[in-house]
């Protein structure tokens, strides 16, 4: 069963990378979000399943990275659920959409948007830990892992140095080709997940 999840949700989070990363390319901001919770949901048991079959020795970084995943999740469907029902049915006052709105950079959902990839990052970070190198593929998933465990430091200090402000020049163009990179950083992750998980007994 425990294989099985993490090939399932490996798959899962893959379709959910890849239709996030189509969805910017059509401006469509409503399936940019819903991908990102479907994102989410594959995820947290992708690195349950990584924890369910890690060996005895590195099951205390697995329980670390399956935590920081769900906190992960939990910020992450906060943010993208309010995008799509409150801020999209809703006409905010200029106020509540500085607060609510992740289309304003800067803005709390916007930060809170970050923290929330911060712990994906710092999941991704430990569950590398409990990997098993076997062979080539395990060790460029294991090595993509850890790396992309560097970026939760700038999810957390971006925001709080103030790096993205409203009405920057070239915000919008900057931002997508930031998350094109990291959806075609992360759709290899989901690859060598999906094979890692195959192959076990």
């Amino acid at each position: 069963m425990n294989r099985k999840l993490g090939m399932y949700s490996s798959i899962v989070t893959l379709s959910a990378v890849i239709g996030f990363s189509v969805s910017m390319f059509l401006v469509s901001s409503y399936t940019s979000y819903l991908s990102s919770l479907f994102i989410a949901w594959g995820f947290v048991p992708m690195i349950c399943s990584f924890t369910a079959i890690s060996k005895s020795e590195s099951k205390a970084a697995g329980y670390t990275a399956a935590v920081f995943s769900a906190v992960y999740a939990a910020i992450i469907s906060l943010v993208y659920f309010a995008q799509l029902t409150t801020v999209h049915l809703t006409k905010l006052s200029s106020q509540a959409s500085v607060i609510l709105d992740y289309q304003n950079l800067g803005s709390l959902f916007f930060s809170y948007d970050l923290l929330g990839y911060a712990f994906m990052a710092l999941s991704t970070f430990f569950i590398a830990l409990t990997i098993n190198v076997e062979d080539k593929k395990d060790r460029w998933l294991k090595v993509l892992l850890l790396i992309h465990g560097i970026f939760s430091v700038s999810c957390i200090l971006m925001p709080m140095l103030g790096v993205f402000k409203a009405g920057m020049k070239g915000s919008y163009i900057t931002g997508m080709l930031v998350l094109e990179f990291w959806c075609a950083y992360f759709i290899p992750v989901c690859i060598f997940s999906f094979l890692y998980f195959k192959k076990q007994e």
